[in-house]
């Protein structure tokens, strides 16, 4: 039989080489063509002198096969089964079938009807089947039932190949899968990436490189031997062009992906580091690693890590210094109340101390600084964000719009409200706060990008900033790092997703090469979430080779 090509699904972000979700099947609605059958042009017009009338089909007849395609295309196998003339037989197939060829969310597009000539008026209903086949890519085919009429009405005549003309009682179809020990990409330096040794690559770079393969095959039921291949998912080695050249750097994203596996437990996770001095992405980890792609693709409130943005602005305008005394109440209503982290407090604080304790009433003190759409107009002119970004795989902007109102501003300028960012993002404001450039992130070598225009942060704020992460480690919120060698700066945030479940947990650092981003959700704190994962991460590192950023 002709090998049939289908392209790989796209979107999934799944990896190879893990357990497999079983999926229900949703109702799906049955595309059907208009049934033909009725009378055409000879019934119009009469027939012709000698001739029979011919015959139509019976519209029970056609609704007793749009009603069987409908079950079995939503997965009421056996509403489906009860429709046909055989129906524990009936069951049993269309559930193996499913079940052992992962198919999800089939849609299955009636015909033309006709008549069944020997089946007492009955009907022949063809259809085209689409069979999208887990993370792998659509199987499509054509196949035909018939409808006759038993004593219990119509009912589909049950036989194996009204699912697929090749099934039968001497042969099945068998889902094989392909689990190439290389991913088609390669990292900074041109050596090979294995999808076994960075298993969060696979998803991230699945648009580009290391998509799946795997065929359907028709083996003998017995022997298992393979007759023929009913379709091939994926491209064929060598296709595509070469290798994806990415910038990854091997050594950072083993560590990154250690570090994220051992600390999140389970809890959805993303990380990304970047190289400060250009803006190459070198590692990005997502828990599960196999799962979305949460570092470039999710899109959370920053929570406190946005202070870094927030302080930026403050700074660069004059409107604070570090040492300026603004208080951090236990609460601040504008509009609703705001608290800090278990409603603490400190009395008479400066600036400094509000950034490396990460109070949010004294940051939403300072909101009648800032004009109502600064902080969306600083942070497109000086971090990149607002303009579209490519990193040479699929990735989320972050957004900062301009507050609705006063309450909405409040909660922006400590990372709430309406902002949405992702470890990307929060990984290219470290690396520009510390270097005091812009640098657009890049993963794919060769990616065509467009230009982000930008201004360079003032030196001076930039040292202030550089000061105040630095604080934070050493005498603030994340000391979590303080025992990593070097000169390590961060900030911690915590981000409400309600008002009464669990946060998600962030933190940003630096050291003297890369920055680095890292969310998990469902957690307590940034500190105490993310902060062991960055701790491990930066530590295992801190021995490298290699010069400081620019």
């Amino acid at each position: 039989m002709t090998t049939h090509r289908a392209g790989a699904g796209a979107g999934t972000g799944s990896g190879r080489g893990r357990v497999r979700r079983r999926r229900r099947w949703p109702a799906v609605v049955v595309a059907g063509a208009v049934v033909a059958g009725v009378a055409g042009w000879a019934v119009a017009y009469g027939p012709l002198k000698g001739e029979e009338p011919p015959r139509t089909v019976d519209p029970e007849a056609v609704r007793t096969a749009r009603a069987f395609l409908s079950s079995w295309a939503a997965g009421d196998l056996p509403a489906a089964a009860r429709l046909t003339d055989s129906p524990a037989k009936a069951e049993e197939t269309l559930r193996n079938f499913t079940a052992g060829l992962e198919i999800v969310k089939p849609v299955l597009t009636a015909g033309a009807a006709r008549v069944d000539g020997a089946a007492d008026s009955g009907a022949r209903v063809p259809y085209r089947a689409r069979m999208p086949v887990a993370e792998l890519g659509t199987w499509s085919y054509g196949s035909e039932l018939a409808v006759a009429r038993t004593e219990a009405g119509w009912r589909v005549r049950w036989e194996l190949p009204l699912i697929h003309p090749q099934l039968n009682d001497r042969q099945r179809f068998k889902l094989v899968e392909e689990e190439p020990a290389e991913l088609a990409a390669v990292d900074r330096d041109g050596v090979a990436i294995s999808a076994a040794e960075h298993p969060s690559l696979v998803s991230v770079l699945g648009l580009g490189g290391g998509k799946p393969r795997g065929e359907v095959r028709v083996v003998d039921r017995i022997t298992g031997e393979t007759r023929s291949t009913a379709v091939r998912f994926g491209p064929e080695a060598g296709e595509g062009g070469g290798p994806l050249r990415t910038t990854i750097d091997a050594r950072t994203q083993r560590a990154a992906e250690k570090a994220l596996a051992r600390h999140a437990a389970g809890r959805n996770a993303g990380l990304v580091a970047v190289r400060i001095g250009s803006g190459e992405v070198v590692a990005v980890a997502n828990g599960p690693a196999g799962g979305f792609n949460r570092a470039f693709q999710g899109t959370y409130a920053p929570g406190s890590t946005w202070k870094v943005v927030t302080s930026a602005a403050l700074l660069a305008k004059g409107a604070v210094t570090p040492e300026s005394r603004v208080d951090c109440p236990k609460y601040l209503t504008v509009g609703k109340q705001f608290h800090n982290v278990e409603t603490s407090e400190i009395p008479g604080a400066s600036f400094r101390e509000d950034f490396i304790h990460s109070c949010n009433t004294a940051f939403v003190a300072l909101r009648g600084r800032l004009a109502n759409d600064e902080m969306t107009v600083f942070a497109k002119e000086y971090f990149g964000i607002g303009p579209e970004w490519r990193t040479g795989v699929g990735s989320v902007d972050a957004e900062v719009p301009v507050p609705g109102g006063e309450t909405e501003k409040a909660a922006a300028l400590f990372g709430q409200g309406r902002l949405r960012t992702n470890p990307l993002a929060m990984a290219s404001v470290t690396a520009t706060a510390v270097s005091g450039t812009f640098r657009q992130p890049l993963l794919v070598k060769g990616t065509e990008q467009p230009a982000v225009a930008t201004k360079p942060l003032p030196k001076a704020v930039v040292k202030q900033l550089r000061s105040l992460m630095r604080d934070t480690v050493t005498e603030g919120s994340a000391k979590v790092l303080a025992g990593v060698p070097g000169e390590v700066g961060a900030k911690t945030g915590t981000a409400e997703v309600t008002e009464d479940g669990n946060n998600n947990g962030w933190l940003v650092a630096y050291d003297g090469e890369i920055a680095v981003a890292c969310v998990v959700e469902g957690a307590e704190s940034g500190s105490g979430s993310a902060g062991p994962v960055l701790r491990d991460l930066l530590g295992e590192l801190a021995g490298r080779s290699g010069g400081a950023a620019d």
